[in-house]
C-alpha cells in the first residue's frame, strides 16, 4: 500500500536513507568462466575481429546500432570508438579457457543519482553461443550493479522485432514493462523499443538461481547443462 501524505494523497515509499551511487569503473570483473575487462583496441583487436567473422553473414548485427566492420582497419576504428565511450561503458568478454576476447557488452544510460542503469550493446560472437560465458557475463554485470554499486534498478531494452533478445531478457529474470512505439530511428528504419527491468528486491532470488545454474555440478562432462536457469527459480 502507498503511504499517505498530510493532504490525504497516496505517495511513494520514503527513501530518506538513499544516497546517489557511484558509476561503474573501468576495471575488470572476474567470474568462473569469463572475465569482463574494459575494451582495449590494442589488446582485443585480433581476437574480436576473428570471433565476429567466424560466420560469413552479419545477421547477428541486424539489431545493433552498428554494422559489422568489413575489414581489420574499420574494425580497429570501431573498437576505438567503443573504448573512448564513458556511457556506454564497454567491456570485452574474455573466455578464461582461452584468455581470448569473444564478445562485448556495456553498462549504459548510467544514472547514479537515481541508482538506475541499463545492460546493453550485448554483442556475443559465435564463440559464445550456447556457452556458459554468455550467461555468466550477464550475471557478473547484474551482480556488479546490485551488490557492488548498490543500484535500485537494472534495465534491458531491445528492438521489439528482436525475438532472441526478448527471450534472453525473460530467461535472465527481467520483467517486461511495455513498448515505446516509434522510439528511435536506426539504420534508416523505425524501432519500437521493448523495456524490461530487474529491481533490487528481486535480485537475491535471481542471484541464487544464477549461482545454481553456473555451478559446475549443473554441467555434464561435455559442458551441457543438466537443468535450465528457470529450474532454479521458485515456482
Amino acid at each position: 500500500m502507498p503511504a499517505i501524505n498530510h493532504f490525504g494523497q497516496p505517495i511513494g515509499e520514503s527513501l530518506t536513507e538513499w544516497t546517489p551511487r557511484a558509476k561503474p569503473a573501468r576495471q575488470a570483473i572476474n567470474g568462473q568462466y569469463c572475465r569482463l575487462e574494459p575494451v582495449d583496441p590494442l589488446k582485443h583487436l585480433d581476437a574480436l575481429y576473428s570471433a565476429y567473422h567466424r560466420v560469413d553473414n552479419d545477421e547477428d548485427w541486424t539489431y545493433l546500432f552498428a554494422e559489422r566492420p568489413a575489414d581489420l582497419h574499420s574494425f580497429r576504428l570501431y573498437l576505438q570508438q567503443l573504448s573512448a565511450s564513458e556511457d556506454p561503458l564497454q567491456f570485452a568478454v574474455i573466455d578464461l579457457a582461452t584468455e581470448q576476447a569473444v564478445g562485448t557488452c556495456a553498462f549504459m544510460r548510467i544514472d547514479g543519482y537515481n541508482g538506475v542503469l541499463e545492460l546493453g550493446a550485448i554483442n556475443w560472437s559465435p564463440l559464445m553461443k550456447q556457452q556458459r560465458s554468455g550467461t555468466e557475463a550477464i550475471f557478473l554485470m547484474l551482480q556488479h550493479t546490485f551488490d557492488v554499486l548498490g543500484y535500485r534498478r537494472c534495465e534491458w531494452k531491445c528492438d521489439s522485432c528482436n525475438a532472441p533478445s526478448k527471450s534472453a531478457a525473460a530467461r535472465y529474470g527481467f520483467t517486461y514493462e511495455g513498448r515505446f512505439r516509434q522510439a528511435i530511428v536506426t539504420k534508416g528504419r523505425n524501432r519500437d523499443t521493448d523495456w524490461f527491468s530487474i529491481i533490487d528486491k528481486e535480485w537475491p532470488t535471481l542471484k541464487q538461481a544464477f549461482n545454481g545454474w553456473l555451478s559446475a555440478d549443473n554441467f555434464d562432462p561435455r559442458g551441457i547443462q543438466r537443468q535450465r536457469l528457470q529450474a532454479f527459480l521458485p515456482d
